[in-house]
């Protein structure tokens, strides 16, 4: 399985893009910003993008979405409790603008229908891949990790798990008790070796943080 994630933006959102070597059928996880750098990449490797699929929908996670969307017509997924925030980017944009980064954002006027919402436990298949999704409510209402097997067993947990931290719940977001608890019982039961690709920052492991995180130990 071919995978690769690289940061995208301002925030340094991870986008991961996921592809079967065999049938080349491919998925892109977060978009959040450089569309034409994700799209080169999809090129380069000669993929068919199948899904597009969001951890939650903050705007550093969706501002290349559209595009990427109209240049691959790879299906654009998430949880169904991420319509209000996805539908509420201007207000998102506004707000951000606002309070942090007056010129950091992208000047994005739209957003891509959603083609599917996904369930907890749906299986997503790409070639002859499987992705699992596992509904963590906390960061967002919506946020979902999405878990890949093959010769690693990846977790791709958006701003839920970070190394050494968790997400913050202040921007439309339930709370911290919400949102640790979706850890310790949806992710921390998880393989200890099983490589945490978080939203932002460095990859880790269930084991490592299930031990030493301290908003989980």
């Amino acid at each position: 399985m071919f995978v690769k994630t690289f940061p995208v933006g301002a925030l340094g959102c991870n986008c991961s893009i996921l592809g079967c070597e065999k049938t080349l059928e491919a998925i892109i996880i977060d978009p959040g910003d450089e569309a034409q750098k994700i799209l080169n990449l999809i090129t380069q490797q000669g993929f068919k993008v199948k899904a597009i699929l969001h951890t939650h929908t903050h705007v550093d996670h969706i501002s290349a979405t559209k595009e990427v969307k109209d240049a691959t017509n790879g299906q654009v997924m998430m949880h169904e409790k991420e319509k209000w925030l996805y539908e509420n980017f201007q207000k998102q944009l506004d707000f951000t603008r606002e309070r942090w980064f007056q010129d950091f954002w992208p000047n994005f006027k739209e957003i891509s229908p959603v083609d599917h919402y996904f369930e907890d436990e749906e299986i997503i298949t790409f070639g002859d891949h499987k992705l699992n999704i596992i509904f963590t409510p906390g960061h967002t209402e919506g946020s979902s990790c999405f878990q890949v097997e093959g010769d690693e067993n990846l977790i791709f947990t958006g701003d839920t798990l970070f190394q050494s931290s968790v997400g913050r719940t202040d921007l439309w977001g339930i709370s911290m008790e919400v949102l640790v608890g979706s850890i310790k019982n949806r992710l921390l039961t998880l393989d200890d070796d099983s490589i945490v690709i978080p939203g932002h920052g460095p990859n880790t492991k269930i084991g490592l943080e299930k031990r030493m995180n301290p908003f989980l130990v």
